[in-house]
């Protein structure tokens, strides 16, 4: 469910070091890359390892387990929110927090499973800051244990 808080900045800050540290966080092994098809491709052209899949008025757009080094390649991780009360501006925060530390920029990719109490992130960053995307997040995750 989509929560509407007004609050302070560091009120925000402080609730979204606790969502994260209550997030079900997955590292996907190995590296990924979007492959595209026409829409009428689908049936032929969709791939069971597929992460997530998306489109647009043109093209289907799957993200896929990859080493392709004339694609860009991504390192995949992944949240889950079970049982997270808040998590509103979730995105953003992360997003910022890892654009000041890393430089990097990324790509979010939400879905929602009910049985898991909503929404999931699936997010991507270059496959070359990987492992420090992987060790910031994780690093943000013990440090919201300990609010």
């Amino acid at each position: 469910m989509v929560q509407i808080s007004h609050e302070t900045t560091e009120q925000t800050e402080n609730r979204l070091r606790k969502v994260i540290s209550e997030t079900d966080f997955k590292v996907y092994a190995g590296a990924y890359a979007f492959e595209e098809f026409p829409l009428a491709k689908f049936n032929d052209k969709v791939n069971q390892n597929a992460l997530c899949l998306i489109r647009d008025e043109e093209v289907w757009s799957q993200l896929i387990p990859s080493d392709d080094q004339s694609k860009e390649l991504f390192q995949i991780f992944s949240f889950h929110f079970d049982e997270c009360k808040d998590n509103s501006g979730f995105i953003g925060w992360l997003a910022n927090h890892l654009k000041a530390r890393l430089g990097t920029g990324l790509f979010v990719t939400c879905g929602q499973n009910t049985n898991r109490d909503g929404i999931f992130d699936y997010w991507g960053c270059p496959l070359a800051l990987g492992d420090k995307a992987v060790a910031e997040v994780q690093k943000l995750i013990e440090d919201g244990k300990n609010l």
